[in-house]
This record gives C-alpha cells, sequence and structure tokens, in this order.
C-alpha cells in the first residue's frame, strides 16, 4: 500500500509539473501571436538593425545583455516579435506606401514627352539681338574708349550704310555694313595693316628660296598670312605695306586708281633748270613715256643734290630709269611715301601696325 501511494505521489506531481511547464509555453505562444514581447526581452533594448523596427523602449543603439548578446532575447532576434511588418528594408521610410510599377513607368514616360517637345519659336523681342552696339565696333576698331565713340555719334560724325547716326545704342553687323567716321571708312575687319621701314639689302619677297633677307622675316611672329603692296627694289629703302586685305591692295597697286608714291633721290650735280619740266612733260624709256607728277630740290651741298620726285606709276625701276635716261644716275633712294601713308621718323628696319584713320585714308584713295 505505501508503495502504491508513494508511487501515486509521485506520478502526482511529475504530472502537475509537466502540466505546469505546458501552460507556461501555451502563454508564451499566446503573447508572440500578440505581438508583445515576452518578458525576458522587456529587460534589453532592441537596437537599429538592418531587419529590427522599433520595439519598446528602443535606444539609440545596441546594448549588451546579460550573456554578452548584443541585440538580447533568445537566439538574439527581437526584431521578429516586436518590428511590424513593412518597417525596414530597401531603404524605404516607416508607413511609406509601395508604388506599382506600371505608375513609376507612366511618371517616366510623362517626363520625357515633357523634354522632347519642339522647341518654340520665340519672337524677335524675346530671342537674341543681332549684330554688335556702334560704340563698341568703334571702341574695338581703335577710334577711342566707349564714352568717346559716344560723344563721335552725338555729333553727328558717325555714319552706317550712307546715312548719318545721330541715336545711342544701333546694332550694326561689322561684316556687312560700312562704317565710317568724319568721312573715313572704319576697318572693322578682322584685317591686318602694317608698315615697314624696308632697308637696303632686303628682297622684297616674303620668301626668298636663295636664302636672302626678305620681306617675310620681319612678320614671322604673325598668325595670318600677310603679303606687301607693290615692290620696292632691293637697294631702295622706304616704305612699304603689308596686310592680308586683298581688295585694298590690288587696287593700291592697279594703274586705274592711280596711287602716288614719292621718293627722295640723291643725285650728283649740277642740276639744270627745266630738269623738273623734262621729267613732268615725260621720258621716253624702252617701254614707253614715264612722267612724274611733281619735282623739287630738297637739298643742295656743293655738287650733292637731294631730289623729291612725286608719280603714279609702279614700273619696275622707274625713278632710278627716268633720271638715268635724263643724265643723272641716282646714289641713292628711299620712298618717302605711299598714298597718303608716309614715312615720318620711322626707323629703317621698324614695323608698325597702321592706325584706323590711316586705313581708311587709303580706302578712299581706292573708293573702298
Amino acid at each position: 500500500m505505501r508503495s502504491s501511494g508513494r508511487n501515486s505521489r509521485g506520478s502526482g506531481s511529475g504530472s502537475g509539473g509537466n502540466n505546469y511547464r505546458g501552460a507556461g509555453n501555451r502563454r508564451d505562444e499566446q503573447q508572440q501571436r500578440a505581438g508583445r514581447p515576452r518578458p525576458e526581452e522587456r529587460r534589453y533594448d532592441v537596437g537599429g538593425g538592418s531587419q529590427a523596427g522599433p520595439g519598446p523602449k528602443a535606444g539609440p543603439g545596441p546594448k549588451a545583455g546579460p550573456k554578452g548578446g548584443s541585440q538580447g532575447g533568445p537566439k538574439g532576434g527581437a526584431a521578429k516579435s516586436g518590428a511590424p511588418k513593412g518597417v525596414g528594408g530597401r531603404g524605404r521610410k516607416p508607413n511609406a506606401p509601395a508604388r506599382p510599377r506600371e505608375y513609376e513607368a507612366q511618371m517616366e514616360e510623362r517626363n520625357r514627352a515633357r523634354h522632347d517637345k519642339p522647341r518654340v519659336a520665340l519672337p524677335k523681342t524675346f530671342g537674341e539681338v543681332e549684330g554688335e552696339r556702334l560704340q563698341k565696333v568703334l571702341a574695338r576698331a581703335g577710334m577711342g574708349s566707349r564714352r568717346a565713340c559716344e560723344e563721335l555719334i552725338d555729333q553727328a560724325r558717325v555714319e552706317v550704310n550712307g546715312k548719318i547716326v545721330t541715336e545711342q545704342g544701333l546694332r550694326v553687323d561689322p561684316e556687312k555694313d560700312e562704317i565710317k567716321v568724319d568721312g573715313l571708312t572704319v576697318a572693322t575687319q578682322s584685317y591686318l595693316f602694317f608698315a615697314l621701314n624696308k632697308p637696303a639689302g632686303v628682297v622684297s619677297t616674303m620668301e626668298d628660296p636663295d636664302g636672302r633677307q626678305c620681306l617675310g622675316d620681319y612678320v614671322t611672329n604673325r598668325e595670318t598670312r600677310l603679303f606687301h603692296v607693290g615692290r620696292l627694289d632691293t637697294e631702295t629703302e622706304g616704305i612699304i605695306l603689308l596686310t592680308n586685305h586683298g581688295e585694298l591692295a590690288h587696287r593700291l597697286t592697279h594703274p586705274r586708281y592711280g596711287v602716288k608714291k614719292t621718293y627722295l633721290a640723291a643725285i650728283q650735280g649740277p642740276l639744270p633748270r627745266d630738269l623738273g619740266k623734262r621729267l613732268k612733260s615725260g621720258i621716253e624709256l624702252e617701254d614707253g613715256y614715264a612722267r612724274a607728277d611733281h619735282f623739287r630740290v630738297v637739298q643742295n651741298t656743293g655738287k650733292n643734290y637731294l631730289v623729291e620726285v612725286s608719280l603714279h606709276e609702279g614700273r619696275k625701276h622707274i625713278v632710278r630709269r627716268m633720271l638715268a635716261e635724263a643724265g643723272f644716275p641716282v646714289d641713292k633712294l628711299v620712298r618717302t611715301a605711299f598714298g597718303p601713308i608716309a614715312l615720318g621718323d620711322q626707323k629703317s628696319g621698324w614695323l608698325r601696325r597702321m592706325t584706323n584713320t590711316e586705313v581708311g585714308m587709303l580706302m578712299r584713295e581706292v573708293d573702298l
């Protein structure tokens, strides 16, 4: 009997213990299903991992648990029990609704259609204004500052295409419009004009195959190709023009326009009084008569004479041949002026850029 009672108590206690443990497990399962943390999980803060959502009393970072766990709770995960679905993961903001792919495709098509529209042709008042301001063009051409060019316009000294301009802000096209100041054409295009005092012994070519010194040696650093206007023989000194304006160079050397050239010649006397008259009336040469436009004696020291001869012809060695035919060979010859451009005090071998006024005078000389 005793043995049976002992067995009954043992079996009862054992069954009661098993029943208590089973009830506890069921209660834990019910709490997990309800989304509430288990009692042991409440003692630890849940960290902000990639899968962990906002749990109760969530701190800024994970804290170590009693056994060194970084997230606390059994199996190191409270996110499965405490984090609601859809929170965290793939960088989406909390409570942000997911966009359907069809909606995103419609937005992409709408953006493309917005940028693929044909360009609307705006009126001229809203587009870029054509041309450049007149005072800016004049200032760039070397007529002075913009303020000074505005004063030229106020003084009615500027004309565009034959009409005098009196209002400020007029827009012009430097490549097409003809601009003049005081009747002289303004070189607004990208043309270059130089005057060189050619020394004796320099060949009047831009390149010399024999290696002699030539005009090209004085303009080797220029990006634009220049060419000389007319020629001077090797032993003749004086002014010679270099430019890249083809039409101007052609007209300056054409006999039709008769641009006058002036020379100083050193000869031996005595000179007859009628020498100037003979030169003006014409000296017969091998290739026809040659006539001087002007003649005068500049200086006389004993038998040494320095005479000035002006003529509009451009034949080879014309001055030397005329004086030699008259009986007075030339010892030295210098060209002192080409049309309205004078040599002045420019030193031998020096190259200078011509002023805009000088260019305008040259253009007026040949009706440009």
